[in-house]
């Protein structure tokens, strides 16, 4: 099936400062597509140009095969989209604010809305100003969700709600991919994505790190705890990526991609190696090793000097 979502070679400047740099990615139907990336790594940009609403420098955007910047007004018309500060107005209630946004769209647009709200326990008669920031976010996605949009984009939509009203609302992502339609989820909030998002990718200061299947990524990523019998002696190859790298004493802790079972044996079998332990870390560590990943000298990992 064709993809939703497709970026290819966008790069944005402002200025001097490099928002994008040459990122390409797609998004297939029917996933939660986590975009991650700490605050300023471009995914807000990524997801103006996306909408219309900021044109690239270099590269395209298609949204629903439909061209970003050509088109803008048809992808916001088939988007839904909930934005990190999304502006409601104050002083209409839930229901009026529905009954007011439907005027924009097709009949059903309010049935659908009032259906939506109900499903989140919003009371229908209180004014948008008297609700908390979790209601407020319900409101904003009930709106987002009400004219049936193929794909869902939310930029930061978690961001300062309490941690049930998080979980609840990102779980409510996975029934949506369920019934066939994309979501496309911007996040800094990596342990509470990890729940729900099928496909990641990492952005670091414009920069594509990855895009991966998150069953892959957890599939291939393991740290590992390695115990020399010699404090002075070096850390022998590893088979696959040495994403990150630290020592204490004869105790190396590394991140590795790819070394396999057997890889790990060979480590274990090597003269010197006391004991090898593994685990496989959390979305989260994988984030952070992605953003300090280090290029291991060749044949050997050493990135401290022993501690006598």
């Amino acid at each position: 099936m064709a993809a939703v979502i497709r970026l290819e070679g966008v790069s944005k400047w402002y200025g001097q400062q490099h928002a994008l740099n040459n990122v390409s990615l797609e998004v297939p139907p029917g996933v939660v597509f986590a975009l991650l990336g700490e605050n300023g790594a471009g995914k807000t940009t990524a997801i103006r140009i996306l909408l219309g609403l900021t044109e690239p420098d270099a590269g395209t955007s298609t949204v629903l095969g439909l061209d970003s910047a050509r088109q803008g007004q048809a992808v916001r018309g088939r988007v839904g989209y909930v934005a990190e500060r999304p502006t409601l107005y104050e002083w209409m209630t839930v229901s009026e604010i529905g009954w007011f946004t439907a005027g924009f769209y097709g009949s059903g647009f309010f049935d659908r809305y009032l259906t939506l709200i109900e499903g989140y326990r919003l009371p229908p008669k209180r004014k948008i100003k008297s609700l908390s920031k979790g209601m407020r976010a319900k409101v904003s996605l009930s709106l987002a969700l009400a004219h049936e949009p193929d794909l869902l984009i939310l930029d930061e939509p978690t961001s300062g709600l309490d941690t049930l009203v998080r979980r609840e609302f990102l779980e409510g992502m996975v029934d949506i991919a369920a019934a066939g339609r994309s979501v496309l989820l911007s996040s800094h909030q990596i342990s509470e994505v990890e729940r729900v998002a099928d496909i990641v990718a990492i952005l670091s200061e414009g920069r594509l790190l990855l895009v991966e299947p998150l069953e892959v990524l957890k599939d291939e990523v393991r740290e590992l705890s390695v115990t020399l019998e010699d404090h002075m002696a070096r850390l022998p190859g590893l088979a696959g990526e040495v994403l990150t790298s630290r020592r204490h004493h004869q105790q190396f802790q590394l991140i590795v991609r790819g070394a396999g079972e057997e890889g790990l044996a060979e480590l274990r079998s090597r003269e010197g190696v006391r004991e090898v332990g593994v685990r496989t870390p959390s979305l989260e560590e994988i984030f952070v090793a992605y953003l300090k990943r280090t290029e291991p000298p060749a044949g050997a990992v050493e990135t401290e000097a022993p501690v006598s």
